[in-house]
């Protein structure tokens, strides 16, 4: 890994989970991680839910679009996350995957959208622990 490891969360249409989770890490983590996100089959738009919930712990995700899940993208990340997207995820030998067991926020209100805010939140925390283990 380089000094500045990359970090790639993917979840099937790259609209609640993923997003999420790549607003919490460019928070927490700033410049120091390079934050990708995207999806096997992207939505339109970020879910509205998603984007309110993470609004309301001062993180602004409205500038993000999702994106499809490119090949190359993958292949040059340090870490690949995945929430969800099954086998549409490449696998690279040498990479460090996660899985990570999240209820999909589609369709669901905000009411619904904060415990898997709060969950994504908790588990980039601990991812961040484990990239900069001296921070």
């Amino acid at each position: 890994m380089s000094d500045k490891p990359s970090v790639l969360f993917v979840c099937v249409h790259n609209a609640g989970r993923s997003q999420m989770a790549a607003g919490w890490l460019r928070h927490l983590a700033g410049d120091t991680v390079e934050v990708r996100s995207a999806g096997s089959a992207p939505a339109d738009q970020v879910n509205p839910a998603a984007v309110e919930a993470m609004r309301e712990v001062g993180i602004d995700i409205t500038d993000q679009t999702p994106k499809l899940l490119e090949y190359e993208t993958a292949e040059s990340s340090d870490v690949i996350v995945t929430m969800g997207c099954g086998d549409a995820c490449p696998v690279f030998p040498g990479k460090r995957y996660e899985d990570w067991k999240l209820e999909d926020p589609a369709g669901k209100g905000v009411d619904a959208v904060r415990p898997i805010r709060d969950e994504i939140r908790s588990r980039v925390e601990q991812l961040l622990t484990e990239l900069r283990p001296t921070a």
